[in-house]
């Protein structure tokens, strides 16, 4: 496994409901999480152990083969000073009924 020094942000990337990036924690960042590598962290857990990005991001995955890294996104559309999302690019299975 390869630990960056600092927490490494990737570029953004998209499909047609969601904008995406990765979050690659450096050794000493995972060891505070490492019990809890197999769940989702709150916003607040992110913010607390140093992840820095703008408002709309959820953690939605865990990549197996390497825990250390988070994986994020938030719907297209969304706000980055707010975190509001525009319906109109909600993806279909987030619009309500």
């Amino acid at each position: 496994m390869r630990y960056p020094d600092e927490i490494e942000y990737s570029d953004k990337y998209a499909d047609d409901d969601y904008e995406y990036r990765h979050v690659q924690l450096p050794r000493e960042v995972f060891k505070k999480i490492r019990n809890r590598s197999n769940e989702l962290l709150s916003e607040e857990e992110w913010r607390s152990i140093g992840v820095q990005q703008s408002l709309g991001w959820k953690h939605f995955g865990i990549h197996k083969p390497e825990p250390h890294i988070l994986l994020f996104r938030r719907p297209l559309g969304t706000n980055p000073r707010t975190g509001a999302v525009d319906v109109r690019h909600l993806a279909s299975d987030e619009k309500m009924p």
